[in-house]
Parts: C-alpha cells; sequence; structure tokens
C-alpha cells in the first residue's frame, strides 16, 4: 500500500492535522502516514512548493502527497489531483502546481468534481482525503475528477536572464530553521549562464564572489582553530543540497546570535543578482 505524506501550514497546536490522519486511518487503517512539514507559514505558497518539491522525490515511486495549503474551494481555487514524475499530489490550483512541475511536465491533471458527494468546510479533511484514500486503492484519476490542461501559473517566482547573458536577477524564496536564505537561482541555471566565468553575487549591501559545495569548505581547517579569524558567523555562499545558491552564516544560531535572514537583513522575495564578468 502506498505512503500518504502530508505538508500543511495547520502548525502544532491546532487540532487538523491530527483530525486528517485519524480520517486517513478510518478509512485504510493500515497506511503508512509521513508528516513531512506542518510548520509551513500561514497560505505561503512557494514556501510549501519548496518543501515537498525537494522532499518527494525521497519517497517511493507511487507515494501520495497531500498538500494542505490555501485549499479552499472557490471559483478561483479548484481542487486538483495530479500524477507528476510517478507520484501523486493532491493540492488546490493556486500556482504551487507550476512551482512543482518547473522542470518535470505532470502526466495526468484532474480537477476533482466530488464535492457535491460531500459536505464540508475543511476540503484536506474531507476531500482531499478521499481522493488519497481512493488512489491508495488502486482507484484511477478519471473517476474523481475530469482531465484538464491548464493550471494557474506563478511567474514571478522564475529567475530573469539579461539579453546580454551577464546577469541572473532571482529572489529569496525560502528562509531555513537555520535562518538560511534560499535563492530560486538553481545551480544548474548558473552554471548555464555563467559558462565558468567570475561573477559577484549581491544581495542588498552584501556581496560574495565565490560558492563553496558545502558549508565546510569555508573553512580553512589547516589553520588551528584557534587561530582562525573567522569561523562560527562566517558569511558564505553554497549550492545547497536541494541544488539552489543559499545565502547563510556557518553555524548561525537564529535563537542567540541571529540567522543570515536577519543578520544580512533578507527577506522572502528579496532581490539576488548575479553579474557575471
Amino acid at each position: 500500500m502506498a505512503i500518504i505524506t502530508l505538508t500543511t501550514d495547520f502548525g502544532e497546536k491546532d487540532y487538523f492535522a491530527g483530525a486528517v490522519k485519524g480520517a486517513i486511518y478510518s478509512e485504510l487503517s493500515d497506511i503508512k502516514i509521513v508528516d513531512i512539514s506542518h510548520s509551513v507559514s500561514p497560505f505561503h505558497i512557494s514556501e510549501a512548493a519548496y518543501i515537498i518539491k525537494n522532499a518527494y522525490k525521497s519517497f517511493p515511486k507511487g507515494s501520495i502527497h497531500i498538500i494542505g495549503i490555501d485549499s479552499e474551494l472557490t471559483p478561483e481555487n479548484k481542487h486538483l489531483a495530479v500524477r507528476l514524475d510517478d507520484h501523486y499530489f493532491i493540492c488546490a490550483n493556486n500556482g504551487i502546481l507550476s512551482l512543482l512541475a518547473s522542470e518535470i511536465r505532470p502526466e495526468k491533471i484532474v480537477e476533482i468534481n466530488i464535492h457535491d458527494k460531500i459536505q464540508s468546510n475543511f476540503p484536506v479533511l474531507d476531500v482531499f482525503v478521499k481522493v488519497a484514500c481512493h488512489i491508495s486503492r488502486g482507484g484511477t484519476l478519471e473517476v474523481i475528477g475530469k482531465s484538464v490542461s491548464e493550471i494557474k501559473h506563478l511567474k514571478q517566482f522564475e529567475p530573469l536572464i539579461n539579453s546580454e547573458k551577464d546577469q541572473i536577477l532571482g529572489h529569496v524564496i525560502y528562509i531555513d530553521n537555520y535562518g538560511n536564505v534560499i535563492t530560486n537561482i538553481s545551480r544548474k541555471l548558473f552554471e548555464t549562464v555563467g559558462k565558468g566565468r567570475e561573477f559577484k553575487i549581491s544581495a542588498r549591501r552584501l556581496s560574495f564572489s565565490e560558492i563553496y559545495e558545502t558549508y565546510s569548505h569555508a573553512i580553512n581547517f589547516n589553520i588551528e582553530k584557534e587561530k582562525r579569524k573567522e569561523e562560527d558567523g562566517k558569511k558564505l555562499a553554497v549550492f545547497n543540497s536541494a541544488g539552489y545558491i543559499e545565502l547563510a552564516m556557518y553555524k548561525s544560531n537564529p535563537s542567540s546570535v541571529g540567522g543570515a535572514a536577519s543578520l544580512f537583513g533578507l527577506e522572502y522575495l528579496d532581490t539576488v543578482t548575479i553579474n557575471f564578468q
């Protein structure tokens, strides 16, 4: 039986996440449920997309992913069930699918149409759970929805390249638990545009001229620890594990000395520019 994952902005205080799990177990007592995150900022579509896009690939093919972000059904916010990269995603048509499918074309998209059979003001609990359990039992998408090809796109999250091909204009799309700042500039895009040229990354008053492979590569361990001028708190740019350029502080702690976001003065959607020479 497939795994069902949950990614929501429900938090840990309220009953919502627990109720969703209970509803799934009521239909499929032997199912496996995995919490990817319930700490997505409320209604934060790009944050949720970044989390699920980089988490789902670690799950077995055929896994079912419920995304409970901005999921209220409205005439402008329909519900979708999608087969993508041999995984299933159940979410609202609020732009999150375009972020998940930016590199891989969906194999099948249906607009869920079972709402007339369900009385609900909690669509993740009632509608999304019903769809996930249907898929887990081997049901097809056509049974619970009609095929569609058009989805809502969020173009503002795509980096821009100037006509001279010597500049990438990106943005902050995510700030992680350590306060590190993740941009929407992928390593693949950086290498394709940069072609090995020297570069300068600029964000507010900050600049970086080197990108490290790992956080620890920013530290010269050949120098005795007591003689190193910078270690904890060193600013750096790194290719993170998800393949994006990240601006970070080495071993930062947002609850004490602060993280990169607060110390750099960077926030969601702030501009990050790379100029090549």
